[in-house]
């Protein structure tokens, strides 16, 4: 217990490759925070909460998972598909309860981490994973349409609804300059890069356009004031009421963060030469980076796959890397908030749309698309249901489909075959069916074998040998199932002799009853010969009989 509690903590071991990379975690730092800061805004802009909310985000919670994650050079703050999920919240329980919520939602993933639920995220197969990925970047994009026509979203109405509803409705006389900042955006981020890798294209591209609007004083919105200074910590006011009616969206915001967080980490670790990561400990991390930044007035954090990328490729090697990025973004914050409070928030905007087309993989679309009818299915239906209904359903339907096709292929594979008795025929083998199960017996075929056993027979068959060395799976239902296959075999005077069973199994058969609905308990035999040779001493009695 102690060592599990002392795993889940920070140690010096955190830093021991920091002598020999400190240049390139700070360097890397750099270039995360610059990275970071047009991304913290627009995230805080998109989910409702407000671009300081974004901000403090990135400073307060990057800072705490940082130091308590479970990953060298994870970087977390506020993400696309926390604004996704966070949207609705706020529209429906007002922005006051976002602290609350943001609190709750950490203290939740703070738990799932120091209760070991971290291997979980394990259990996520690949397609589903992607399929989430497709939906949360298709909704990114849609999230920016009212920002990039110059409107408001229409309050309480679905992503693909208020886009839809805005495009419809747009005044294009009005729109014809935001959507222009758009466009500038876009190709200052697509061709800024192919000049110099080294440039910073999301806060260049954002710098730009902000001096055109301000030069040629264009009519679009503006991110407005942003605090010069942290908030003060305050602890969010809970009565009964307010728990009782915001548990549901903390759980929602909590499965998010951790499946998000997790699978970031999980993508760094084959990224980074720095070691595997710990799943638990990055929950609590992350779980502690959610708290502390609903205490400062900011919202969930998870961890971010893009901004990790980014500090993985900008060499990082330790934990130090991610607390730089944290320490710049908290420099703009004392010494830059006038200047980033005139950015267009259709500049941002941009910087989203160019961020939601760079997560679809259309190569990684391609292959799921053309390996399986199963896998294809499994992507695309979470795909469909994280833009259009909700990303936690999504991911839940998408295992549930996954784990229903993989049954039903285990299903497929499962079989019993009748086989042939060894050695030279002999007196009375036609009294004896030799069955063989494969693959597995559970709940999805056990009610199938028992009937195939059930038909296997003939009106001589005196006695049936099964033969399980070859059972790769079996669960209660198919154990129960076994129990009275012997029982019925039994009754109408068919013996029955068990053969192979793997020491896995015995407890379980030993359990629910099969062995003794065996007739003796020599019929629980190892060696196949010794069940035939039992068998046939069975067969022959019965012949004489």
């Amino acid at each position: 217990m102690i060592k599990h509690a002392a795993r889940l903590l920070p140690s010096r071991r955190d830093y021991a490759e920091l002598p020999r990379s400190w240049r390139q975690d700070i360097l890397a730092g750099i270039t995360v925070g610059v990275v970071a800061l047009p991304l913290a805004l627009a995230f805080g802009i998109s989910s409702g909460v407000g671009a300081a909310a974004g901000l403090i985000t990135a400073v307060v919670a990057g800072l705490v998972a940082a130091v308590f994650g479970g990953s060298h050079v994870q970087v977390s703050g506020p993400t696309g598909a926390m604004a996704v999920i966070l949207a609705p919240v706020v529209a429906q329980h007002g922005l006051g309860s976002i602290a609350l919520v943001t609190v709750l939602a950490g203290l939740i993933v703070l738990g799932a981490g120091v209760t070991g639920l971290g291997r979980a995220v394990t259990f996520i197969p690949w397609p589903v994973i992607e399929g989430f990925t497709l939906g949360i970047a298709v909704i990114i994009g849609l999230q920016q349409v009212p920002a990039a026509f110059g409107q408001d979203a229409p309050a309480g109405s679905r992503t693909l609804v208020a886009a839809w509803h805005v495009v419809s409705h747009a005044d294009w006389s009005a729109a014809i300059y935001p959507l222009g900042v758009v466009a500038v955006v876009a190709v200052l981020m697509v061709v800024l890069p192919r000049l110099h890798r080294g440039i910073p294209e999301s806060l260049t591209a954002v710098v730009v356009v902000t001096v055109l609007v301000a030069v040629f004083s264009l009519p679009v919105a503006d991110i407005g004031e942003l605090p010069s200074q942290l908030p003060a910590p305050v602890l969010p006011h809970a009565d009964v009421a307010a728990l009782r009616t915001l548990v549901g969206a903390a759980l929602a915001i909590a499965a998010l963060a951790a499946i998000e967080s997790l699978l970031s980490a999980r993508v760094a670790a084959t990224m980074a030469p720095t070691g595997p990561y710990d799943p638990d400990r990055e929950l609590v991390g992350q779980g502690l980076a959610s708290v502390a930044s609903g205490v400062f007035g900011g919202m969930p954090a998870t961890g971010a796959i893009a901004r990790t990328a980014v500090n993985i490729r900008s060499g990082a090697r330790t934990r130090m890397a991610a607390i730089v990025h944290s320490l710049v973004l908290l420099a703009v914050v004392y010494l830059a908030t006038g200047p980033v409070s005139t950015v267009p928030l259709s500049a941002l905007a941009g910087v989203l749309v160019v961020t939601s087309f760079r997560m679809i993989s259309v190569g990684t679309a391609r292959t799921i698309l053309r390996s399986t009818r199963s896998d294809a299915v499994t992507f695309v239906l979470t795909a469909v249901i994280t833009v259009c209904f909700d990303l936690v359903d999504a991911v839940v339907i998408g295992i549930l489909v996954a784990a229903f096709f993989a049954l039903r292929g285990v299903a497929n594979r499962s079989s019993v075959v009748r086989e042939e008795l060894p050695g030279p025929p002999q007196p009375g083998d036609d009294r004896i069916a030799l069955l063989r199960l494969d693959g597995a017996m559970f709940f999805g075929v056990a009610d199938r074998i028992s009937n195939a056993i059930s038909e296997t027979g003939h009106p001589q068959t005196s006695v049936v040998v099964i033969r399980l060395s070859r059972l790769g799976m079996l669960d209660a239902t198919g154990a129960h199932t076994l129990a009275q296959i012997a029982a019925e075999l039994e009754a109408r005077g068919i013996t029955v002799i068990i053969k192979g069973v793997q020491p896995e199994h015995m407890n379980l058969l030993t359990n629910v009853g099969v062995l003794e609905s065996l007739r003796h308990e020599n019929h629980l035999l190892d060696s196949l010969d010794e069940a035939i040779t039992h068998a046939r001493s069975h067969a022959v009695r019965s012949a004489s009989g």
